[in-house]
């Protein structure tokens, strides 16, 4: 089973009234949230672990996790608020304004985490649930935790207007999580943010300098890339019009695990030597999944009977 650690809030996405008057309307998301999600609906096994709300819109998180077949006994429930973030929309590109101070999400401690059975092979780490503390320290003393002995995932998901005034510290956590990860998957901007100027392949190769087995780089409309210390694999992006990216790059991850799963390959010696197939499979996986979820408004991952 992959369990997903990270935050889990309410997107509130613009629309139009009946009226013809701006509004917002509720969605459950995060980007944790959404791949936990996406899994679930690509027929992987799919568990979430997070600090939810006992309010009403943390029901409709649990429910919605629950109607995509994630698991959520792993969740950590408080009376604390859910995090709510209003999403902003130009020419499809997102960006957002977080509401998280006092949360059940950001307040999210170390007496809080799980015994996880030997069920849970692997474990996805990411998003802005990396940023804040109390949260932050939480999700990387887990990954410290098991490490050694399960495969973990990284997608930092980087909002440079999130960590405003707490760069160096959130870098630094970054780099300690990366080198835990066997797997790591960046945008080229987010790899861009962290390692500076130059090309791509050259950059992830640097990244599996720090320890990690595969490199993942979406690159937005052209597709995306796989790189480990002898294999450089891209598969196209399936050509769809898009509603918004509001999910895309959750989606990947999930489809990319999902293969991953299918083939067998989420074990640290399976990673260590994955084939050139598995990868295009990873990432053929994932590039369709996220056609998918940007052609339609929202983070809506299919569901596996719609590829």
């Amino acid at each position: 089973m992959i369990l997903s650690c990270g935050e889990a809030l309410i997107d509130m996405l613009p629309r139009t009234t009946t009226l013809g008057e701006p509004a917002f309307s509720p969605y459950a998301g995060g980007a944790v949230f959404n791949t936990a999600i996406a899994l679930g609906r690509l027929g992987a096994p799919s568990a979430f672990f997070s600090g939810i709300s006992n309010d009403m819109l943390g029901q409709i998180l649990t429910d919605t996790l629950e109607a995509s077949k994630v698991d959520t006994q792993y969740c950590a429930r408080s009376d604390r608020p859910t995090t709510v973030a209003f999403v902003k929309l130009v020419n499809g590109q997102a960006t957002y304004a977080f509401y998280d101070e006092n949360t059940a999400g950001r307040l999210l401690s170390q007496d809080q985490l799980p015994v996880l059975p030997a069920g849970i092979t692997t474990l996805f780490f990411g998003g802005i649930s990396l940023v804040n503390d109390p949260a932050a320290s939480t999700y990387e003393a887990l990954q410290t935790r098991e490490a050694a002995t399960r495969v973990t995932m990284i997608d930092p998901n980087i909002r440079p207007g999130f960590i405003a005034g707490k760069e160096a510290a959130y870098r630094a956590r970054i780099e300690r999580m990366i080198a835990r990860a066997d797997i790591v998957k960046l945008s080229d901007e987010d790899l861009h943010w962290l390692a500076g100027a130059g090309d791509l392949t050259a950059l992830a190769r640097q990244i599996l300098e720090k320890g990690p087995k595969i490199v993942f780089i979406t690159e937005g409309a052209a597709g995306a890339r796989a790189v480990t210390a002898t294999q450089n694999r891209f598969v196209a992006a399936t050509r769809v019009t898009v509603a918004d990216t509001v999910g895309a790059g959750d989606t990947f991850n999930a489809g990319a695990l999902a293969a991953l799963h299918d083939a067998g390959a989420l074990t640290k010696a399976a990673l260590a030597t994955v084939s050139d197939a598995t990868l295009d499979a990873a990432l053929t996986l994932g590039t369709r999944a996220a056609a998918v979820t940007v052609s339609r408004p929202g983070a809506n991952p299919p569901w596996r009977h719609e590829l």
